[in-house]
């Protein structure tokens, strides 16, 4: 705990004042403590800022009571938004602890034994604009955040990490960074660590000669002279086994590969771009990641935001997707994506990209309040549907309503009351199954 002095952190009621502005840019100067002296700067249109010991922190503190990853600091609505990441000793203003705190400049908070002091640089005026970078298009703070950053390393010919949860975009990022940078016109590899068996992995990325191996009846490059003087890009890297992550470094950092069962080494011009969904410095921590791997991956890092830190972002992705299936196709309700907008979407992009492609071929869902109309009357065959003389789509949407009803039902009474084995006997994920039985359950 902080120790009551009289230069301890001004409290929250104390200092925190409004402030209109959507934008801004925040000094963090650490003024007690082993650091002292030590600042950054962070603005609206810089992506969330990690303040811990840790090598990937921005502001760097290496007060030994200070966690690894102690907090996070972001602009957010004109004010910075400082959270406590679950840190041994907390975050404190005052006397107080806090989880998150809103600041507008002029305050201090104290991690450990060290003190940040928070000063207010710029303000800017609110604005409300779309931003594109590559194949991206985004209208979110969240996002837009971090395209000046993607810009910066577009430019550069630095490795980059990419990195958040499944369905957020990191491929679409990853081919935004590449179409924008001067290796634009080369070729972009992709490989996808976890749909490779791990016995053929150091084959497919290095290639190999004939005879190296049962099988290997001709020579093969691998995925490093495929992208030679373009970009590769590096899925799911969590999943590279670890005897493997020595040889990707090398092959990094010396730009040359040698391929199984050969001799010579092979020059490689190629920029490494790497995702995961896998907490990275986590797998450091654990030793199921190299350091030295990952610090040479992450000189460039970015974080990609949920989508349910973006609903803004859904109009859009919703218009595209589609477009996707038909450029012609009727517009999606404007209720329908107002409530898309309120959903968690823990499946991100790639489950809203699914859920227009289900709209469209299938139908909107039934209101709630038309499914005891169905159940009421008895319409539920084909010729009963066909008798309420509906609309094509509402029609079909109704049978594929009770359709959905009547098999979830039947298959929970074949597995004898159970929900896990009934999803396991229908062939699809017992978080679905669980999703279509509470739709379909009877008041």
């Amino acid at each position: 705990m902080v120790d009551d002095r009289a230069d301890e952190p001004r409290t929250e009621h104390q200092s925190v004042r409004p402030v209109d502005a959507e934008g801004g840019t925040f000094e963090l100067r650490v003024v007690r403590g082993p650091d002292s002296g030590g600042a950054k700067t962070i603005a609206a249109t810089d992506p969330e800022m990690l303040v811990g010991q840790s090598v990937v922190c921005g502001l760097r503190i290496t007060d030994p009571k200070v966690s690894r990853r102690h907090a996070s600091v972001e602009v957010s609505g004109g004010r910075l938004r400082v959270r406590d990441l679950s840190s041994t000793n907390g975050t404190w203003i005052g006397s107080i602890a806090v989880g998150e705190v809103f600041l507008g400049g002029g305050e201090q908070f104290a991690i450990g034994d060290s003190v940040v002091e928070v000063r207010r640089l710029v303000d800017h005026p609110t604005r409300s604009t779309t931003e594109t970078f590559g194949s991206l298009v985004t209208t979110s703070r969240a996002m837009q955040r971090l395209v000046p950053l993607m810009r910066r390393i577009a430019a550069s010919n630095v490795p980059v990490l990419i990195e958040g949860e499944t369905g957020t975009g990191k491929e679409v990022v990853a081919r935004s960074i590449h179409s924008e940078s001067p290796r634009a016109n080369a070729p972009f590899i992709v490989f996808d660590c976890s749909a490779v068996s791990p016995s053929v992995i150091e084959s497919e990325l290095f290639g190999h000669e004939r005879g190296a191996f049962t099988g290997a009846v001709a020579q093969r490059k691998g995925v490093f002279e495929q992208a030679h003087g373009g970009t590769l890009f590096i899925d799911e890297l969590g999943e590279l086994p670890l005897d493997l992550q020595a040889r990707l470094l090398r092959a990094i950092e010396r730009s040359e590969v040698r391929r199984v069962g050969g001799s010579d080494w092979i020059r490689c011009d190629v920029r490494v771009v790497a995702a995961t969904r896998r907490d990275i410095d986590a797998y450091v921590l654990e030793g199921r990641f190299r350091d030295d791997l990952f610090h040479r991956l992450a000189v460039g890092r970015l974080a990609l935001p949920p989508l349910r830190q973006r609903p803004e972002d859904i109009a859009e992705l919703v218009a595209r997707f589609a477009r996707e299936v038909d450029p012609d196709a009727a517009p999606i309700p404007s209720r329908t994506i107002d409530e898309w907008r309120r959903s968690a979407w823990p499946g991100n992009v790639r489950e809203l990209r699914n859920a227009v492609f289900r709209h469209l071929a299938l139908g909107a869902p039934l209101d709630d309040d038309e499914e005891p109309e169905v159940i009421s009357s008895g319409h539920e065959d084909v010729e009963g549907v066909l008798g309420l003389r509906l609309p094509f789509p509402k029609a079909r949407a109704r049978m594929i309503h009770v359709f959905e009803r009547r098999y979830v039902e039947y298959m929970v009474q074949l597995a004898g009351g159970s929900v896990q084995q009934a999803a396991q006997l229908s062939g699809v994920a017992l978080r679905y199954f669980q999703l279509l039985r509470a739709r379909h359950r009877r008041p």
